[in-house]
C-alpha cells in the first residue's frame, strides 16, 4: 500500500479471542491495519483501539493488511519484552491457511529460501543467496480442487520474514490467490482478497507461563 493511500475506513468492531491484563488476542481483519500507518488518515488500526483500553499496548508481531487471523497486542513492556523472546527464540509456534494456485506434485514438503528486502521494489521481498535471511516454511495440502485448479494448504512458517508465506508459495509456483504483490494475473483474479489466514498460534503466557493455543476458523 503506497504511504499515501488513505484506507476506507473499518466500521466493525473487532472480535476478541482471548481478553486478560496482559494481552488481547484478536481476529483480525482484512484490509485492517495491524499498526497505525505513515497518513494521518490511516491511523485507526488494532493497536490503535487496543490502546483506547491500555495506553501501553503494543503489537507482539504484525499481520500484513491484507491478511486476516490471530494476532496478539501486548498491555505492558514486560509482556512485550517476553514474547518477543518466544518469537526470537522459535518457541511460538504458527499456522496458516492459504488457497493457492495450481495443484501440487506432493501433499507435504518445505521451502527453505533466503529472502532480503527487494530494495529498488519495495515493499517487495526476493529471494537473494548472498545476502537474505534464512527463510523456511513446511507445507501440507489440506484439500485439492482440480475444476478450480486450487490447492487449499497449510503453512507453517518456522521463521517470521516479511512476506515469507507469499514469497515462498509464489517461489513453489502456486502463488497464493488474491496476492496483489506476487501473483500472476490470473490468480490475482481468482479472490478479491488475498486468500491467507492465521488460524492458530501457541505461546506461553508471559505471566503465568500456561501453554496457550488460540485458533481462528478460516473465512474461506
Amino acid at each position: 500500500m503506497p504511504s499515501n493511500e488513505v484506507l476506507p475506513p473499518y466500521k466493525g468492531e473487532l472480535e476478541f479471542l482471548f481478553r486478560d491484563e496482559d494481552l488481547t488476542i484478536v481476529n483480525k481483519p482484512s484490509m485492517f491495519l495491524s499498526v497505525p500507518g505513515r497518513h494521518p488518515g490511516n491511523f485507526d488500526s488494532v493497536q490503535s483501539r487496543i490502546q483506547n483500553d491500555y495506553p501501553d499496548a503494543m503489537c507482539a508481531h504484525r499481520l500484513d493488511l491484507d491478511t486476516s487471523g490471530v494476532m496478539v497486542v501486548t498491555h505492558n513492556k514486560d509482556s512485550l519484552r517476553n514474547l518477543h523472546k518466544q518469537f526470537q527464540s522459535r518457541e511460538i509456534e504458527k499456522e496458516y491457511v492459504a488457497i493457492v494456485y495450481g495443484i501440487l506434485g506432493q501433499d507435504h514438503g518445505e521451502v527453505n529460501l533466503p529472502l532480503r528486502c527487494d530494495w529498488p521494489n519495495r515493499p517487495l521481498q526476493m529471494v537473494c543467496y548472498e545476502h537474505g535471511k534464512n527463510a523456511l516454511t513446511e507445507y501440507a495440502v489440506i484439500s485439492k480442487n482440480e475444476i478450480e485448479n486450487t490447492s487449499r494448504l497449510l503453512l507453517k512458517p518456522v521463521t517470521g520474514r516479511s512476506h515469507q508465506l507469499r514469497v515462498h508459495m509464489k517461489e513453489l509456483k502456486h502463488p497464493i490467490l488474491g496476492c496483489d504483490l506476487y501473483a500472476h494475473v490470473e490468480a490475482l483474479s481468482m479472490s478479491r482478497r488475498l486468500l491467507l489466514h492465521a488460524t492458530k498460534l501457541k505461546f506461553h503466557h508471559p505471566r503465568s507461563q500456561e501453554k496457550m493455543i488460540i485458533e481462528s476458523k478460516t473465512p474461506f
